[in-house]
């Protein structure tokens, strides 16, 4: 066994369900996923979340360009949802794929636990670094709308 190249754990005073939803659900979405710059058009993961579909990681500026691409692994809501994760240049090659992993699980007194697990990211130093730093910015602006009802102020590529 591996150790994982990335792994955040966040607790979140909301259910399972909503937790799920905002991970395959565009329009919940769209007001928590921003990129990592600071004119960030803001992002969306585009899927039917099935195991074997293909999903899109696109930019809302009307471009339909994906930044990141893969392929559904897993998907048993609201419990795991588990894809690969890649450049689309090596989109056909699943050598230079990693893979995250979300578990949400319920917690105690309302809480939810979410854990995200990246993994194979030994092969590209530059996408660790990505994800390393951008991770945790979309997370805690997860965090945030699903406890209070908003975004943080400004782009998470700010906080």
């Amino acid at each position: 066994m591996t150790k994982p190249d990335f792994v955040y754990v966040t607790y979140i005073a909301t259910t399972p369900e909503k937790v799920w939803q905002a991970l395959v659900d565009t329009d919940v979405m769209r007001q928590y996923w921003c990129g990592l710059s600071t004119d960030c058009p803001g992002y969306v993961n585009v899927s039917d979340w099935q195991p074997g579909s293909r999903w899109e990681h696109q930019p809302m500026d009307g471009s339909g360009e994906a930044r990141i691409v893969g392929t559904v692994i897993e998907s048993r809501a609201p419990r795991r949802l588990v894809y690969t994760w890649a450049r689309p240049t090596d989109a056909e090659d699943a050598s230079k794929h990693s893979r995250v992993a979300f578990d949400i699980e319920l917690h105690t007194d309302g809480l939810v636990r979410l854990t995200v697990t990246h993994t194979d990211l030994e092969r590209d130093p530059e996408m660790l670094a990505g994800v390393s730093g951008g991770w945790p910015k979309v997370l805690s602006n997860l965090k945030t709308l699903l406890e209070t009802g908003q975004v943080l102020p400004g782009s998470p590529s700010r906080v």
